[in-house]
């Protein structure tokens, strides 16, 4: 066995993974291609297991579960190879277990890395298993999230730059504005945290990202995913229109020349691509379903659903979150913003009502403004450079905040001194 690069805890005990409740967890980058194979000894580590197989993060990760413990594997791998990693459960104590284990080193090919799940909190143990090879050793009872994060930081090189965030935006229903939501808060990630973003326009034949930053590029997505075994950090270069300093924009052809029926591992190519590049991805995905844009709202980080408060909107939204919460159960809850609030004449829900139905409050609501949501579009301009100080660009600044986990909480928060504050504020400037 292999030893892997660790810090040594110095505290009298391990401290066993954080448990995050699922909708609050960290961001969990995903594993990479390897195989994975764990033995266990109890049936609530196996199923436990079972349910992290089958989180997004290990997508690519080919996992196989068994009972059996240390026995197991060791009868197993006496006349086959090992895999990239063995998870090993072991319910024994001390040297017992540096013992059990030492049989599972003499039939381990070299690089294979072996994660322990002990039952037992002894720093001493720890210590010695880190010195016998052993790449990682947790704590039962444990969490999905908590062993994939930890095979996570196996397979990360610690001097590379973290993965990128993939971050989606889609409408609940066509013409709510989501592709004017996506733009808006990739710019105010780019210039709130002179952060990079790309945005990556879905839309093929009907995308209007060139259009709302003023962009004509003669190349684009269609490019990529139409061709992306050709990806690589060059081209994707290439391929970038420059917004600013920060953004970069991969355009869409808006072409009706021809269909666009995309192979979904087109898209996980490019944005495997993507995010070893630039630390945000923002994709702005059509209201359309298909089996590419299914794909590729379940694989990213987070979600931001717009929406408009009426009874369809409100269907489709109902849909679109639960079948996330069925296929996502170890994520953070999708971000629900309701738009174009306060049109004149239209019957709408409340957003209490709205939220109620839902089970989830909106991150926000932005009022109906056809003047300067129509002025920054034909202007090829953001509403931060239209007006810096309006609602609309706050709420930007709020939800690039929420996704970007510069903010934890998922509604902005209102304080009784909120008037006061910001009259000092005025005044100080």
């Amino acid at each position: 066995m292999r030893q892997a690069a660790h810090d040594l805890n110095t505290d009298p005990q391990i401290e066993a993974p954080a448990q995050e409740a699922a909708g609050d967890e960290p961001f969990v980058p995903p594993v990479p291609r390897i195989s994975i194979q764990a033995f266990c000894e109890t049936e609530t580590t196996a199923n436990m297991l079972d349910v992290a197989s089958q989180d997004r993060r290990l997508g690519r990760a080919h996992v196989t579960v068994q009972m059996g413990g240390v026995d197991a594997a060791v009868a197993f791998y006496g006349d086959a190879p090992t895999p990239n990693l063995i998870i090993i459960e072991s319910v024994l104590q001390g040297d017992a277990m540096g013992a059990d284990l030492g049989r599972l080193a003499e039939v381990c090919d070299a690089g294979t890395k072996v994660v322990v799940i002990g039952h037992i909190n002894d720093v001493l143990l720890y210590r010695e298993l880190m010195r016998s090879g052993v790449s990682e050793y947790l704590v039962a009872p444990l969490e999905p999230l908590s062993v994939i994060n930890s095979i996570g930081g196996l397979y990360q090189d610690p001097d590379s730059e973290p993965l990128g965030r993939v971050i989606a935006f889609v409408g609940a229903k066509g013409g709510v504005g989501s592709s004017t939501i996506a733009h808006n808060t990739a710019w105010s990630i780019a210039e709130g945290y002179s952060s990079d973003v790309i945005i990556a326009d879905l839309d093929l034949p009907f995308g209007t990202a060139a259009l709302d930053f003023n962009q004509d590029p003669p190349q684009g997505i269609a490019e990529a995913v139409l061709s992306p075994e050709r990806l690589d950090d060059v081209l994707l270069d290439r391929l970038l229109a420059k917004c600013s300093k920060h953004v970069s924009l991969f355009a869409a052809p808006s072409s009706l020349d021809q269909v666009y029926d995309i192979d979904p591992q087109a898209f996980d190519s490019v944005l495997n691509v993507a995010r070893q590049n630039v630390p945000n991805i923002v994709l702005d995905v059509p209201h359309i379903w298909t089996g590419w844009a299914r794909s590729v709202l379940l694989a990213a980080d987070d979600i931001v659903v717009t929406a408009v408060p009426d009874l369809a909107n409100l269907r489709n939204a109902k849909n679109l979150l639960d079948l996330l919460k069925q296929n996502r159960p170890n994520d953070r809850k999708p971000y629900i913003l309701l738009n174009q609030v306060g049109m004149p004449k239209r019957p709408e829900i409340s957003a209490k009502d709205f939220s109620e139905a839902l089970d989830l409050d909106p991150v926000a609501t932005i009022q109906f403004d056809p003047q300067l949501f129509g002025d920054a579009a034909n202007n090829g301009q953001m509403i931060q450079e239209m007006s810096a100080g309006s609602k609309p660009a706050e709420t930007f600044n709020h939800l690039a905040a929420l996704v970007t986990g510069h903010e934890q909480s998922t509604v902005a928060k209102k304080s009784i001194l909120g008037p006061i504050l910001e009259k000092l504020k005025r005044k100080k400037g």
